[in-house]
């Protein structure tokens, strides 16, 4: 992601995010409710109202963001809730400093932004911190213009989780009601 968009992203969170609505989504609910607490990584975590549920319901969370200003608001929410999450203002397409493996991998609406070649980076990263047996869960929506730029996957950005990840479930959706979107759900062999 090139300088200027990450400088947008971090202005964005002086004020609220329009795609941060500090709503759990009902997938991570019913993942929590079907899967046993584990250690759970958080990519992209922005203010961290996934990885700090995550953490009342007794898993290990490490959580990443690349805005300074939404770890920020992460750790107070942590607090707030008393509960503990390792937050790192770092590169989900480096992940320096976070040891796994991981039993579950989240990501709600993080891929979806990186270009190809960030792609290509987190999926290693993913290959690498996923446990064997663990699970990424992963939220996008689709670029308006498949043979365009600009944010949002192609079919191809997700058909490239396999293999070494086996996917599980598929639900399509709409982002806001706008664009097509897609809740996936992966496992690691």
């Amino acid at each position: 992601m090139n300088f200027f968009r990450r400088l947008s992203f971090s202005l964005w969170y002086l004020r609220k995010p329009p795609w941060d609505s500090n709503i759990v989504p009902p997938e991570v609910h019913d993942f929590i409710a079907r899967h046993p607490p584990g250690k759970a990584l958080d990519l992209g975590c922005g203010t961290g109202t996934n990885a700090v549920e995550l953490a009342k319901h007794k898993w290990q969370v490490t959580a990443v963001d690349f805005a300074p200003n939404a770890i920020s608001s992460a750790k107070r929410k942590a607090k707030a809730a008393c509960v503990e999450v390792d937050f790192h203002v770092g590169d989900v397409t480096k992940l320096d400093g976070v040891e796994g493996p991981f039993d579950l991998i989240l990501d709600i609406g993080c891929y979806h932004n990186l270009p190809p070649r960030g792609m290509k980076a987190y999926r290693a990263n993913v290959n690498v911190l996923l446990r064997s047996q663990g699970k990424l869960l992963l939220y996008a929506f689709f670029r308006d213009d498949p043979e365009g730029s600009g944010p949002g996957v192609v079919e191809a950005d997700l058909e490239a989780f396999s293999p070494p990840l086996t996917l599980v479930s598929r639900t399509d959706g709409q982002e806001r009601g706008s664009r097509p979107s897609v809740w996936m759900t992966y496992q690691n062999i």
